[in-house]
């Protein structure tokens, strides 16, 4: 046992992080701001770096504070019931059921689909997902082990990969920001806007999701007391959120500068094949490839894990083994069948989760200031939970969006929800809920201590 660990652990750990972090969805978002903002890169990257990196780092942060194993525990301060219902759901959502299929599609559409005649895309995509799933599964196998693998193995590799295109960029720049043409969205309010694309990352999930990872990693390296913990989950945090922004950052700008040859494409994934094809040629195109299917292994691997560690804490008469096994088998089905449905369905249930974990996360990080007190949380939660049900509906599909039911429920939040058109309706009842529930606790000079 011991008190810290060094600054050689910490970097391994905040590269863990990073890997975890970083997919597909991280490389192409900051370079569509970028192309989008255009001359206003700089402010609307401000806006997506506030939400982008500073919700996970304080879902990291709450995670280590709480002194507890993960999110169950922490959500276990509402009630045990509530808590089930919300891991498994966020876990689900964000593994099986929406995350991990998605990485497997991903890299295959944006490395493989060029290259192939639609008629044999079905037969292709089964192979790749097939394998994809394979190596995840393979790697997910020891828990103990994802430290050496994303930390010191994959992650590296990926860095070095994306590097080399991003060095090429700077070196060579295809054209100036400041001359950049800017979109509309972007004109008058490019922090705001830049804000609610950091928002939309999801990334707040991915943090409580992955936080079992970190607390186990670092138990498993010798500092077990629970402040201790708290301090080198801070650290190693820093390193991956720091390392998140520099990237984010840089790809920005360089979406920003691609204008300088190219129009502004439909999604990110398009103009980094641009981008890469213009530096490299076809070259550019397989090192691209590369880039993506190491993005995309690392977070799978992550998902399964941290999936099947929490399943395992939740039923523990099942093993991890089982759940690593059943997660990835499901996932590669999903790959392949019926995926834009899965999405279509899943899309409402992580508009529904993401402002309770939100929530969640900031009444952890001031649970001290009244005691870790149930009736605060309870209150808190019940009230978010109105707006984000509100907008899950709004996110629905359309054979639940146009019934009469969901027009009132969306009417009620356009006219009753402020910010509920940027997809932010819940934080007025969020602000409600908790004064309302530290009132009550207050009065009753409540001091129940959550386990």
């Amino acid at each position: 046992m011991k008190n810290k660990l060094s600054f050689k652990e910490n970097l391994y750990i905040g590269s863990l992080l990073f890997g975890l972090f970083f997919g597909a969805g991280n490389l192409i978002f900051p370079i569509h701001l970028g192309q989008t903002a255009g001359a206003n890169v700089f402010t609307a990257n401000l806006g997506f770096l506030i939400t982008a990196i500073g919700l996970p780092f304080l879902g990291i942060i709450a995670i280590g504070i709480s002194k507890t194993n993960g999110i169950f525990e922490i959500a276990t301060r509402v009630n045990t019931k509530y808590a089930y219902i919300f891991t498994i759901l966020l876990y689900l959502v964000i593994g099986p059921f929406y995350a991990l299929p998605r990485l497997a599609t991903t890299s295959f559409e944006i490395a493989f689909t060029p290259f192939i005649s639609k008629s044999s895309i079905t037969l292709y995509l089964s192979i790749f997902s097939i394998l994809f799933f394979l190596v995840a599964w393979f790697f997910s196998k020891k828990p103990s082990k994802i430290l050496e693998y994303i930390g010191k193995f994959l992650n590296p590799i990926f860095l070095v990969l994306l590097g080399v295109l991003i060095l090429l960029a700077f070196i060579n720049p295809i054209g100036n920001i400041s001359s950049a043409s800017i979109s509309p969205d972007y004109e008058n309010s490019a922090l705001l806007k830049g804000f609610i694309d950091g928002y939309n990352t999801l990334d707040a999930l991915a943090a409580l999701a992955f936080g079992i990872i970190v607390v186990s990693t670092i138990k498993k390296l010798g500092v077990t007391n629970p402040n201790h913990i708290a301090k080198e989950t801070f650290k190693s945090g820093t390193i991956s959120i720091v390392l998140m922004g520099v990237i984010y950052s840089l790809l920005a700008f360089m979406g920003t500068m691609s204008l300088g040859h190219f129009k502004a494409s439909e999604n990110g994934g398009i103009a980094l094949a641009q981008i890469a094809q213009y530096y490299l040629g076809d070259y550019g195109i397989i090192l691209l490839s590369l880039i993506i299917i190491v993005a995309c292994l690392k977070t799978a691997i992550g998902l399964i894990t941290a999936f099947s560690e929490t399943f395992t804490d939740l039923f523990p008469k099942q093993n991890y083994l089982m759940f690593a096994t059943v997660v990835s088998i499901i996932s590669c089905v999903f790959a392949n069948v019926g995926l834009t449905k899965i999405i279509e369905y899943s899309t409402p249930v992580l508009m529904f989760l993401y402002p309770l974990a939100i929530t969640i996360i900031l009444l952890t990080l001031f649970s001290s200031l009244f005691n870790h007190s149930t009736i605060v949380y309870q209150f808190t939660t019940y009230f978010t939970m109105i707006a984000s049900f509100v907008d899950g509906i709004k996110a629905s599909p359309e054979f639940i969006a146009n019934t009469k039911f969901a027009h009132v429920v969306i009417t009620f939040g356009e006219k009753c929800l402020p910010f509920f058109t940027i997809g932010m309706g819940w934080v007025l009842p969020a602000v409600i809920g908790f004064i309302i529930g530290f009132i009550v606790y207050k009065l009753k000079k409540e001091h129940y201590t959550a386990a």
